[in-house]
């Protein structure tokens, strides 16, 4: 589950960021609607734990994620949540079967090949895994990206603007793919987006409304 308090974020030079209160019940959604520059990404960087809020708290997954010690937040990350940014990052060095191995490294964990074969053959891209990433399709390379998500099992998936460059199509599989995947894990899912069609897929998911006129770009 989620649940936040009187959540505020300042970046430098910068006013206060300040999110309304949530709270989103474990396996439930939450969408985080607003145009760009309203917050969205920020408030994702604060649940995940990249940043660290300037005051409230935010509870993701039973974990007050303002009270993690630095050095602790990458593997508590990791290990609890399965992230989709905007950009896939995904290593133009190493095959597809080796970015989802970095998930292991960035947990403390030692590499299990098996799970990774695993979540491949989930996600009906076992044939991708000895491919560079350059070598994947847009659609490929989505798909990838989920399964690095997904890897550890995560309880909290986090997308930013997943649907933002698909066409209609594409869009309502991808949503049909993330829902799926995260009902089979149990896992709250949050979707910062300004897609009128996610809410339109997804109607039954919580909104947390953010102001177009937030003073600091996210």
């Amino acid at each position: 589950m989620i649940v936040s308090r009187a959540l505020q974020y300042t970046w430098p030079g910068g006013d206060a960021l300040r999110f309304g209160d949530v709270s989103v019940p474990q396996g439930d959604a939450l969408l985080l609607r607003g145009p760009s520059g309203s917050g969205k990404s920020t408030w994702l960087a604060l649940a995940s734990g990249l940043l660290t809020p300037g005051a409230g708290e935010l509870v993701v997954s039973g974990q007050s994620v303002g009270a993690l010690p630095a050095a602790a937040r990458d593997a508590w990350r990791a290990r609890h949540i399965g992230f989709l940014p905007q950009k896939l990052h995904l290593s133009e060095a190493l095959s597809v079967a080796d970015n989802l191995g970095l998930v292991f490294f960035a947990a403390g964990l030692p590499l299990d090949r098996a799970a990774v074969a695993r979540v491949l053959k989930a996600l009906d891209i076992e044939a991708l895994a000895a491919r560079r990433p350059s070598r994947l399709s847009g659609g490929q390379a989505q798909r990838v990206a989920l399964a690095r998500a997904l890897l550890l099992r995560p309880r909290v998936i986090l997308a930013d603007e997943p649907t933002a460059s698909l066409d209609d199509t594409s869009c309502a599989a991808a949503l049909r793919l993330l829902r799926s995947c995260a009902d089979e894990l149990g896992a709250t899912v949050v979707i910062a987006t300004h897609d009128a069609r996610v809410r339109q897929a997804l109607p039954q998911a919580s909104v947390l409304a953010l102001d177009a006129a937030a003073p600091v770009a996210a």
